[in-house]
């Protein structure tokens, strides 16, 4: 797997930046503003890869108001989610944000309301050593080496009538193609994502990256999709279920992508940034809705349950089960919004339930992703149709070691997973093991608890977390744990 599947998102939106990964004034906050403790927590969290600035924000973003003397940037009104921007928070910021945190940086360019110039002179302003304007401007602000930005997207959910300067699949696809081929002028050695659908529910979903594909083949390296679940209605098993849909929608995008491909005899492959994915409740804000034009307002902020946490580990499973395709990801957001980490200004910061599952993948899933035979009791819902009850992928870790990671479907009986390890070579003592051999007990923990609903809170930072198991020897190259229900689990051998 490609360790970009393990991106998160950082969006001018609400707390995000504001009060989320940049205080300025706060107690944890260092020289360039930025809070330590959110940097402490994103490192924890094990993320890779940051996409920015947007998301809606930057189809109206100009990317010249956010460089340069702090003081002489101008505020703008943002039209995506009607606040008002004081672009205190900028390219360089973010740059040093990302260095701070060893994030690759993922950078969006605005095809909504800008086009293929304003795309080629940000890229020019990020990557060129020098000599030309843009360039020699990122100097005169300070940054005399190039920033090196080598994976970009090419606008984002251009498809969406709620996306400013949004596109029918022909207009964008020609868009595309050109502002593509103008930025690999710049720099040869670029990765592009062309947008794809915001959705598998789009009215245009298939027919849009067909034909966005059908111009922009030769010129892009992966094509995205975004995706967001919650509970409706009380519908838990549907919701538990909802990685049956993102697996469909990768399989869907997948044959689109190998349709145009085959049609024209090209042996390239184009894969899947499926750079915006969580659970994301989007008719309860949790927040009053705030004044508008307001700075750095709460929006967004939901509040996540275990049930939400075991629905994250799911779709990272999913991520990690078709990662010969998904060759990027990124959970959407980072701080604040729909987000892992909390952060209260002024205040504390701390980790949601959704934290847990994703730093667990992030740091014991990087390795080879084994394909599984499964047998699982099934279950029926409305949504999905029939669903096995285990949901599960192993990683061959670089160290060696091997991790499943599984998931409880049911949400009120335990489930016996049995894993036959005969296919390796298993020394059920500590001492040295020999090549290939895994060496035991393994080591169990989950995320569970009696109250599905349960998060973790301003007051309560603490009231999730995961839990150790049993340590359990194989008996005959057998391993034999019980996962609670409804429940994310690590086992390591």
């Amino acid at each position: 797997m490609n360790p970009r599947l393990f991106g998160s998102f950082l969006e001018h939106l609400g707390r995000a930046v504001y009060s989320g990964v940049f205080e300025p004034g706060h107690p944890q906050a260092d020289e360039d503003g930025l809070r330590t403790d959110v940097l402490a927590l994103i490192r924890e969290l094990g993320t890779t890869m940051v996409r920015y600035p947007g998301g809606n924000f930057v189809s109206g973003y100009k990317w010249e108001d956010g460089v340069g003397p702090v003081e002489q940037r101008p505020r703008r009104l943002d039209l995506a989610w009607r606040t008002t921007e004081t672009n205190q928070f900028g390219l360089s910021e973010f740059m040093r944000f990302t260095a701070k945190t060893g994030l690759e940086p993922m950078l969006a360019v605005n095809l909504g309301t800008r086009g293929a110039a304003e795309a080629y002179e940000l890229l020019e302003y990020c990557n060129h050593p020098g000599g030309a304007a843009y360039s020699d401007l990122r100097r005169a602000h300070g940054d005399e080496k190039p920033y090196g930005i080598k994976l970009w997207c090419l606008g984002n959910e251009m498809d969406g009538p709620w996306q400013i300067g949004f596109k029918t699949a022909e207009e964008y696809g020609r868009l595309a193609v050109v502002a593509a081929k103008a930025m690999r002028l710049v720099d040869p050695d670029l990765e592009l994502v062309a947008c794809g659908s915001s959705g598998r529910g789009m009215p245009t979903f298939g027919q849009w990256e067909a034909t966005v594909l059908e111009h922009a083949y030769d010129a892009v390296d992966l094509i995205s999709c975004h995706a967001y679940y919650q509970e409706r209605n009380g519908d838990v098993d549907s919701f538990v279920a909802s990685a049956a849909d993102m697996e469909a929608f990768i399989d869907g995008v997948v044959a689109t992508a190998d349709y145009v491909g085959a049609k024209r005899r090209d042996p390239k492959r184009i894969n899947i940034s499926f750079d915006e994915w969580n659970v994301w409740y989007q008719e309860n804000s949790g927040h009053p809705e705030p004044e508008p034009w307001s700075v750095a307002p709460r929006l967004l902020e939901d509040l996540y349950s275990v049930t939400d946490a075991v629905v994250v580990g799911s779709l990272l499973i999913t991520l990690l089960r078709r990662s010969d395709r998904v060759t990027a990801a990124c959970l959407a957001q980072l701080v604040n919004v729909i987000a892992p980490i909390m952060t209260e200004p002024g205040g504390p910061a701390w980790r949601q339930t959704t934290f847990y599952p994703f730093a667990d993948a992030a740091r014991y899933g990087r390795g080879e992703v084994l394909r599984l035979a499964v047998e699982s009791p099934t279950h029926d819902t409305a949504v999905h149709g029939t669903v096995p009850l285990l949901h599960a992928t192993a990683v061959r870790g670089e160290d060696g070691a091997l991790t499943v990671f599984a998931v409880n479907r049911d949400t009120t009986r335990p489930l016996e997973l049995a894993v036959d390890l005969r296919a390796f070579s298993y020394s059920p003592n500590r001492g040295g093991p020999g090549e290939g051999e895994l060496t035991g007990p393994a080591q169990h923990t989950y995320l569970a608890d009696a109250d599905r609903h349960a998060k973790n809170t301003l007051d309560q930072q603490d009231r999730v977390t995961p839990k150790a198991g049993q340590p359990v020897a194989p008996d005959g190259g057998v391993l034999r744990v019980v996962l609670p229900p409804l429940s994310w689990n690590t086992i390591r051998l």
